[in-house]
């Protein structure tokens, strides 16, 4: 099924979607099984097993401090960012966790936190995601309780092995309008006479109403169903309203980024030029919306670094692109307003969710491409149907965006997501821009369609070398001397 707004726009915190709140999730889950199958009070330890990507990066990702905060019964949605370090120093203090919140156990961590850096899958594992945990529950006789293996496939999705990713997202839900590819997508839409934003908000209005079956009248894109559009509206705005709070805070903090990289924090420096050029009356410069461009991007994925709370986009490594498009959208277009926001939303996921169904949204499987550049062809496509483009222009700005990021690598220095993550979001938001302008002036059938520059990027990453997906053994990872 195709994958719903609210997964792929997911708020939690930094600095990791893969990595830190797939892990977090997984954490949680197992403890929640253990306690609703009755097996919680007889759990005397907890020992989890990280594979690939996690134990190569899961450090610098911060996976460490998330398994410990999931099996504390911690969701990376209702965590408080500032509590994360007392939390996780008070367990490695004291050596003690409270398992879901409930229950305690000894913690001794070289014995229950492993990671296998030799090992790319865990033993015996059916499904092959290079971001795989084990977590396993002994009795006080050291025998197993319960076990159970996950994989974290990108944007904070997690599954349990040998469950299909994509049947991870089915439910009974019968959508109104259903597309597996973009060429289904513009079909359905054409056939209904709707544009992608309002096949989206229908879809998402049949989710909800799914959810609470006591919701009338019906979904009615017509009008007749102004209650539920509303509350996909007012969860629209939630996250709208923590990626700009993400963006403020961003501008507004300095210093140096956690993780040993010794990385300076640059967006408020960067904000506070701008506004004082602007202050002075300074003139001229056509190009200068694009410098805020930047700052919006840079602002919130320093932020994601230093752990904030982040909205998934679709994952942490590229949570910079699309609110820095929707903050340009909404500042130096003309005429832009809320309802233009929501448009951009609803077509940004579409999106989105089609490389979720037909590709990849996970660094460690498909390398970059697959997250700022996934986040680009969505952030594009919004920016057209934000402005009142058509359905071709809004396929076209998605294809043009992900055409130029095929190949990018995933190889964060030290595993950790600064460099060259923060300044890769900034170049992926321009991009965006670049190709919504051009989809915009364009009004003649383009050559490449997005269904196949999705399936290139899919072979794409899988012909690449695992060494430069998000495992920091290639690329700048290997060649920049960490200091």
């Amino acid at each position: 099924m195709t994958a719903s707004l609210f997964d792929l726009y997911k708020i939690g915190v930094g600095p990791s979607s893969s990595h830190t709140m797939g892990p977090m999730r997984a954490a949680c889950r197992f403890v929640r099984s253990l306690e609703s199958s009755g097996l919680l009070d007889r759990t005397a330890r907890v020992q989890t097993d990280l594979y690939g990507s996690l134990a190569l990066t899961g450090i610098g990702h911060g996976t460490d401090r998330a398994i410990l905060l999931g099996l504390a019964g911690n969701e990376p949605a209702a965590i408080d960012p500032a509590a994360i370090e007392c939390t996780v120093a008070a367990i490695r203090a004291s050596r003690r966790l409270e398992l879901a919140g409930k229950h305690g156990i000894e913690f001794d961590e070289p014995r229950d936190l492993i990671f296998h850096r030799d090992q790319m899958f865990p033993p015996g594992a059916r499904t092959r995601h290079p971001n795989g945990l084990r977590l396993s529950a002994f009795d006080a006789g050291s025998s197993i309780v319960a076990a159970s293996t996950y994989f974290s496939i990108g944007g904070g999705f997690i599954v349990e092995d040998g469950m299909d990713d994509k049947a991870a997202d089915e439910s009974e839900v019968r959508l109104p309008y259903p597309f597996h590819s973009a060429a289904e997508l513009l079909e359905v839409a054409r056939t209904h006479g709707l544009s992608i934003d309002r096949v989206m908000l229908a879809n998402e209005c049949e989710r909800l109403r799914a959810i609470d079956p006591a919701i009338d009248p019906p979904v009615d894109i017509d009008g007749s169903a102004e209650a539920i559009e509303g509350r996909v509206h007012s969860g629209i705005g939630k996250i709208w309203q923590t990626m700009q709070a993400c963006a403020e805070r961003g501008m507004a903090a300095e210093g140096i980024l956690p993780g040993g990289l010794n990385v300076r924090r640059r967006a408020r420096r960067l904000a506070e030029r701008l506004r004082a050029r602007e202050a002075s009356g300074q003139q001229g410069d056509p190009l200068a919306p694009l410098d805020w461009v930047t700052v919006y991007a840079m602002a919130v994925n320093e932020e994601n670094a230093a752990g904030g709370r982040v909205v998934t986009a679709p994952t942490n490594g590229a949570a910079g692109v699309v609110p820095a498009v929707a903050l340009y959208y909404r500042r130096f277009v003309p005429d832009s307003d809320n309802q233009g926001i929501f448009r951009f939303f609803l077509t940004s996921a579409a999106i989105g969710a089609l490389y979720k169904e037909n590709a990849s949204i996970s660094g460690a499987e498909v390398g970059c491409q697959g997250e700022v550049g996934v986040a680009c062809s969505m952030a594009a496509a919004g920016l057209v149907s934000a402005q009142g483009g058509n359905d071709g222009q809004i396929e076209h700005a998605a294809e043009i965006a992900m055409e130029h990021n095929l190949g990018m690598t995933c190889d964060p220095i030290g595993g950790l997501v600064q460099i060259p993550c923060i300044e890769r979001n900034a170049m992926g938001a321009a991009k965006a821009v670049q190709a919504a302008r051009l989809a915009l002036n364009e009004s003649e059938a383009h050559k490449v369609s997005l269904d196949q520059v999705i399936r290139t990027m899919y072979l794409t990453g899988l012909d690449m070398q695992s060494r430069y997906k998000e495992t920091s053994l290639a690329g700048l990872a290997l060649n920049v001397i960490e200091c």
